[in-house]
């Protein structure tokens, strides 16, 4: 299961309420994250999400009515590391994955290239979607401007590895690795002679390593990455899209709902986070309330109160004006919809999380219900 969104929706908190809410049905739950962020792991007991797999105490778990073959793994994917693993596997011997390694340039590329952080977390997936040990896997996605960057990840990086320009400084390689100006037209060599005097030559070596290298393991490299592709388009996979009532969140939710129909695939949820409470002020209740309370000689503060009160039920009728254009498409896939309301703080421990557990479990409305004011 997968938790998509784009940046500041609340997909961490959602994929740890899911994990918890699975868990509480029986399932053993792997929950992966990317978000270095510590409110995934320490809502679930944890001090620090680890890059190993780490089991909730099930005395926490049964304190939130997890049952004893409920269990809930936490794993935080690291990006060098699972990059530092597909190498390992794909090399064709030690010597190969070693120079690869232990090359500057993939250094930066295992940790900075854009799409690597996005591909490895879809990577991890594959590789543990298998594993006995779960019955579901959830993954918060990566924090990234645009929600569509990881469905598109595997074919943008193997893309930039089997690029023109990559392909074209191929054929400035001799048989040794080592750059060759002979290779390439006269002007081409003059640009990388001039590159090399910027740059430092032992650069330019570096990157005619990492080619020479990186192009053994290449093939095998774009298998894995169309393997990928298609797992993220299989039949035991499953899209939960995240939004807030924010208008560009919404618009982004929609449009990679499209995109996922346009790859033959389909949104099989939506949750809405941090939606305000639609009510009715009432400046009566605020003056009686406030007089009891001992401030009826303070004027100025039930005038505060009641504009505060004024503004929290627009905002709570905005937000419900916004979410009609989340309707036809909720409409049209015939899917559910939770709505999660604005909580009086961050969710920070395994109560909060248990009470969002819950409402993704029990409230959520049929396809169709109207969202209107």
């Amino acid at each position: 299961m997968l938790c998509v969104g784009c940046g500041g929706v609340g997909k961490t908190t959602t994929s740890a309420a899911l994990a918890l809410a699975a868990a509480r049905q029986g399932k053993r739950v792997l929950c992966l994250t990317i978000d270095p962020a510590r409110r995934l792991a320490q809502s679930l007991g944890l001090e620090w999400a680890s890059t190993e797999a780490r089991v909730v105490e099930p005395s926490l778990l049964a304190r939130v009515g997890v049952p004893a073959e409920g269990t809930l793994t936490i794993m935080r994917v690291d990006t060098k590391t699972t990059f530092d693993s597909l190498v390992n596997q794909l090399a064709p011997d030690a010597e190969r994955r070693d120079r690869i390694l232990n090359n500057v340039l993939y250094r930066y590329i295992s940790t900075s290239l854009a799409g690597t952080q996005e591909y490895m977390a879809m990577e991890k997936l594959y590789e543990l979607r298998g594993d006995a040990r779960y019955d579901l896997i959830i993954l918060d996605t990566p924090p990234t401007a645009n929600a569509l960057d990881f469905l598109d990840a595997p074919e943008r990086l193997v893309g930039a590895i089997d690029s023109p320009a990559i392909r074209w400084f191929v054929q400035a390689l001799e048989s040794s690795g080592r750059l060759s100006f002979n290779l390439v037209a006269k002007s081409t060599a003059v640009l990388l002679k001039g590159l090399s005097r910027v740059t430092g030559s032992g650069f330019l070596e570096q990157v005619a390593g990492f080619i020479k290298e990186i192009n053994a393991v290449f093939g095998g490299w774009r298998q894995r990455a169309d393997a990928v592709a298609a797992a993220l388009r299989g039949p035991d996979v499953a899209y939960v899209l995240v939004t807030t009532p924010d208008p560009l969140a919404i618009r982004e939710v929609i449009f990679f709902a499209e995109r996922l129909r346009s790859e033959r695939m389909r949104p099989d949820a939506f949750v809405v986070n941090r939606v305000n409470p639609k009510f009715t002020p009432d400046d009566d209740r605020v003056a009686t309330e406030l007089a009891a309370a001992g401030f009826a000689n303070d004027p100025e503060l039930v005038d505060k109160c009641k504009e505060a009160l004024r503004d929290a039920a627009k905002n709570g009728r905005m937000d419900r004006i916004h979410l009609m254009s989340l309707e036809p498409t909720i409409e049209d896939f015939g899917v559910g919809m939770v709505a999660i309301p604005t909580f009086a703080s961050d969710v920070y421990d395994l109560e909060a999380l248990s009470e969002i557990s819950t409402m993704l479990l029990g409230e959520q409305l049929p396809a169709g219900a109207s969202l209107a004011p």
